[in-house]
C-alpha cells in the first residue's frame, strides 16, 4: 500500500512539473520593431493618457468660459411665519408691516443676462491660450516618451549584441580549452597551458551571466515604457550593425530650435501671462447686465389652507451698470504679473542657450561616432585575423598560450567597442531629435 501511495505521489509530481513546463513554454512572445514599440507606448503608456485627459479638461474650461455669456435663470420660494411683524412709527402714527401670528408665501423667477462683461471676454481668450498650452505639453510628453522608448530599444539591442559577443567569447574559450586539454593529455603542451586555458574559460563565464541579466533588465525597462505586462517576452529581430548606414548622415544636422517643445511652452506661458494681464485690467472697466424678475406672493395668512390664500404678482426689469472706482489689490496684481513676465523672458533666453549647447554636443557626438566607426571595423577585422594567426601558431607549437588568450580578449573588446560606437550614435541622434522637437 505504501508503495502504491509513493508511486501516485511521484506521478502527481511529474504531472505538475509537466504542466508547469507547458505553462512556461506557452508564455506569449512579441516580435518587436522600433516603430511598433513607439506605437504601443503612445497608446498604452499612462503618461500619454494623462496628457489626453488634461486636454479634455481644458476643453471643458473653454466651454465653461463662453457659457458665462448665457442668461442665468433662478427660481426661489420661501415660507415665513411672522411671530411679530415689524412696525414703522412716524409723527403721523404707527404702521405694522403685516399681521402678527401669520405666514407669508413667496415665489420668484429671475433671469439675468450680461450685456457687457469684459472679464468674460478675456477669460474666453485665456482659456483658449490655456488649451493651446495643454496641447503643446501633450506634444512635449509624446516627444519625450518617444525618446525614452527609442533609447530603451537601442539599449536592449546593445545588451543583446553584447551578450552575443560575450557568449561567443566563452564558446571560443571553451573550444580552446578542449583543444589545449587534448594536447596536454597527448603530452604536447605543458600543464601551465592547460591551466591558463581553463582560467580563461572560467573567467569568461561571469561576463556571459552579467550580459544575460543586462538583456532581461533592458527588456523590463522597455516593457514599462510600453505599458505591457512583464510576462510577455520581447524578441527584437534586429542588431546594431543594421543601423550602420545611418551614421553617414551625422554632418547633415542643423540646429533649429523653433519646434522645441520647452521653448514653445515658454512662449505660450508668456502669451498666457499677457492674457492674464488683460483680464486683470478688466477690473477697471464697467459691466452692464439686464435682470428681469417675476414674483408671486401671499401675505398675512392666518391659516395654512393654500387654496384659500389671496395671491398677488409683481414683475420688474432692471438694467444694472457697475462702475469700479478703486481697488488697491488691482495695482499689486498687475505689478506681480509684470515681474513674472520678466522672469519668463530671462528663463527663455537661458533655456535657448542651454538647448543650443546640448544640440551641438549631440551633433559632435554623432560626428565623433561616425568617424570612429571605420576605425572600429578595421580593428575587428585585424583582431579576427590576429586570433586566427595566433591559433595556427599555437597549433604548430610556435606560439604561446598567452598570445592566444590575448588575441581572444582583444577580439572581444573591439567587438564590444564597435557595438558601443553605433549605440552612442543612435542615442545621440534620438536626443538631438528630442531637442529639435522632431516627432
Amino acid at each position: 500500500m505504501n508503495l502504491k501511495m509513493r508511486l501516485r505521489t511521484v506521478m502527481a509530481l511529474l504531472t505538475l512539473f509537466a504542466f508547469t513546463a507547458n505553462a512556461q513554454e506557452a508564455a506569449p512572445t512579441m516580435h518587436l520593431t522600433l516603430d511598433k514599440a513607439i506605437e504601443l507606448a503612445l497608446s498604452e503608456n499612462p503618461t500619454m493618457k494623462v496628457a489626453e485627459k488634461e486636454i479634455e479638461l481644458k476643453e471643458v474650461s473653454k466651454t465653461e468660459a463662453w457659457q458665462n455669456l448665457l442668461p442665468t435663470v433662478s427660481l426661489t420660494g420661501s415660507v415665513t411665519y411672522n411671530i411679530k411683524v415689524a412696525e414703522i412709527k412716524t409723527s403721523m402714527g404707527s404702521f405694522k408691516m403685516g399681521m402678527d401670528d401669520s405666514n407669508t408665501w413667496n415665489g420668484a423667477l429671475q433671469v439675468s443676462l450680461p450685456l457687457y462683461a469684459p472679464a468674460v471676454y478675456q477669460t474666453m481668450s485665456l482659456t483658449k491660450s490655456d488649451l493651446q498650452l495643454a496641447v503643446e505639453k501633450s506634444r512635449g510628453s509624446k516627444i519625450d516618451l518617444v525618446n525614452q522608448v527609442t533609447k530603451a530599444y537601442y539599449q536592449l539591442m546593445l545588451a543583446q549584441d553584447s551578450y552575443n559577443v560575450l557568449n561567443e567569447n566563452y564558446k571560443l574559450a571553451e573550444t580552446n580549452f578542449n583543444i589545449v586539454n587534448a594536447m596536454y593529455e597527448q603530452g604536447r603542451v605543458s600543464e601551465y597551458d592547460k591551466i591558463s586555458a581553463e582560467v580563461q574559460k572560467n573567467s569568461a563565464w561571469p561576463s556571459v551571466v552579467s550580459g544575460k541579466n543586462a538583456v532581461e533588465i533592458a527588456k523590463l525597462q522597455l516593457k514599462v515604457l510600453m505599458g505591457i505586462t512583464a510576462d510577455i517576452d520581447l524578441v527584437i529581430d534586429d542588431n546594431l550593425k543594421n543601423h550602420e548606414a545611418e551614421m553617414t548622415m551625422a554632418a547633415n544636422n542643423e540646429i533649429d530650435l523653433s519646434n522645441n517643445s520647452s521653448l514653445r511652452q515658454i512662449d505660450m506661458q508668456g502669451e498666457l501671462l499677457g492674457r492674464q494681464r488683460k483680464l486683470m485690467k478688466t477690473s477697471y472697466l464697467p459691466t452692464l447686465s439686464l435682470v428681469g424678475s417675476y414674483q408671486y406672493q401671499s401675505m398675512s395668512n392666518t391659516n395654512w389652507e393654500i387654496n384659500k390664500f389671496n395671491w398677488s404678482n409683481a414683475s420688474s426689469l432692471t438694467l444694472s451698470l457697475n462702475i469700479p472706482i478703486f481697488k488697491a489689490s488691482n495695482q499689486t496684481q498687475l505689478k506681480s504679473n509684470k515681474i513674472q513676465q520678466y522672469q519668463l523672458a530671462e528663463t527663455r533666453i537661458n533655456t535657448e542657450r542651454m538647448l543650443g549647447m546640448q544640440a551641438q554636443s549631440y551633433i559632435d557626438n554623432m560626428t565623433k561616432s561616425a568617424e570612429q566607426l571605420q576605425s572600429n571595423k578595421n580593428a575587428v577585422e585585424l583582431a579576427q585575423k590576429g586570433l586566427e594567426i595566433s591559433q595556427k601558431r599555437y597549433d604548430v607549437g610556435r606560439g604561446t598560450i598567452l598570445e592566444l588568450t590575448n588575441s581572444q580578449v582583444s577580439l572581444t573588446n573591439v567587438k564590444l567597442s564597435y557595438n558601443n560606437t553605433i549605440y552612442d550614435y543612435l542615442v545621440a541622434k534620438s536626443e538631438l531629435n528630442k531637442v529639435l522637437g522632431k516627432e
